[in-house]
């Protein structure tokens, strides 16, 4: 309430004595419009509690899929690709791949073209990258949020930094003990909302610093256990090789399937690492569905030589489109030249 609403209401309380002369006298009762006036008051004066934020609408970026892109360069405005990224490329790399052809399709630089990942996936994996295009870029976080299914193979009683074999194996414990059931029986503990400890070898940040760099200098840094969901996950031996052990993990979004690997190996009273994983599907959307690199690239490789020869063509005399936008042009020059027919018919209107 303002002051001068708390004056207003003040002075037309109910009941409040006047002392004259040392005797009370009750004040008289306040007139109609002076209380709707202390209340207009009131109701006008600014509050402090602020006003919920509406939640920004994000369109969707339309899919383009395989095998053909869209003849448009309109539809690369808003845009997603499903890509099946190779083994040993890292995200960054793809996107970078991805924006140097689009920008050469548009013919833009590559700082004027948009492109984003929707969840990193490590070098070592392969799998489906969604890759945001343009205003599409606006929509990463809607896809990171939904859930992944992973496939892929860990070795029991070999235990690695970096929980994967992106570093060399160095802890070695006996795995010959673990039976099927045990197998099982850790993985059921592993299943739900589980507290999971990300790896040293990750991207997060505590204090500022990558955990990641800090683990290349031998520091191991304390960091917090993260909630996580793990709807599924199913695993067997391998037949030929009873030491590796194939996985399909259902998951929530930052759920590292190298921790899980490390915590199952734990589980069982020994160690394991990741040998091979793949990410299978973001939500709907499936690695069966997605772009290979290569055929990604030769697609815009050759509508980009189309383009070019359109071009060249465009550019020799006698052209049969040159002609066309020449008579068009001289038809154009014809009807505004003074005196033409429309000149003459328009004459009244401009007149008015």
């Amino acid at each position: 309430m303002t002051a001068e609403a708390s004056r207003l209401a003040k002075r037309h309380r109910l009941g409040q004595a006047a002392v004259s002369d040392g005797a009370p006298q009750q004040m008289a009762a306040p007139a109609p419009a002076a209380v709707a006036e202390a209340e207009a008051v009131a109701a006008a004066a600014p509050s402090n509690a602020q006003p919920a934020k509406k939640a920004k609408q994000v369109v969707m970026p339309t899919p383009v899929p395989p095998p053909a892109i869209p003849a448009d360069p309109a539809a690369w405005d808003n845009a997603v690709l499903l890509v099946d990224k190779p083994k040993d490329w890292t995200s960054f790399d793809v996107c970078g791949k991805l924006r140097g052809t689009l920008a050469a399709l548009l013919r833009k630089k590559n700082r004027e073209v948009k492109v984003g990942h929707a969840g990193t996936l490590d070098p070592m994996a392969t799998g489906l990258l969604i890759v945001c295009v343009g205003r599409g870029t606006k929509a990463v976080d809607a896809f990171m949020a939904m859930h992944k299914e992973y496939s892929g193979t860990l070795r029991l009683g070999e235990g690695t930094p970096s929980y994967d074999a992106e570093t060399p194996v160095e802890e070695a414990l006996p795995w010959e003990h673990i039976t099927d059931e045990q197998l099982l029986a850790a993985r059921d503990g592993l299943v739900g909302q589980i507290e999971q400890l990300p790896p040293m070898y990750s991207a997060i940040q505590v204090g500022g610093q990558k955990l990641c760099n800090a683990a290349r200098k031998g520091k191991e840094i304390e960091r917090q256990p993260r909630a996580v969901t793990v709807d599924r996950f199913d695993v067997w031996r391998d037949a030929a090789d009873a030491q590796s052990v194939h996985f399909r993990v259902v998951c929530s979004k930052g759920t590292y399937i190298r921790s899980l690997a490390h915590d199952l190996g734990r589980a069982v009273n020994s160690a394991a690492h990741l040998t091979a994983l793949r990410r299978e599907a973001i939500g709907e959307y499936s690695v069966g569905a997605a772009w290979q690199v290569a055929d990604l690239a030769a697609q815009v490789a050759a509508q980009r030589q189309q383009r070019k020869e359109a071009d060249a063509a465009a550019a020799q005399p006698g052209y049969a489109g040159a002609a066309a936008e020449a008579a068009q042009g001289a038809a154009t020059a014809a009807d505004t030249a003074p005196g033409s027919a429309k000149q003459t018919a328009a004459a009244p209107d401009a007149a008015r």
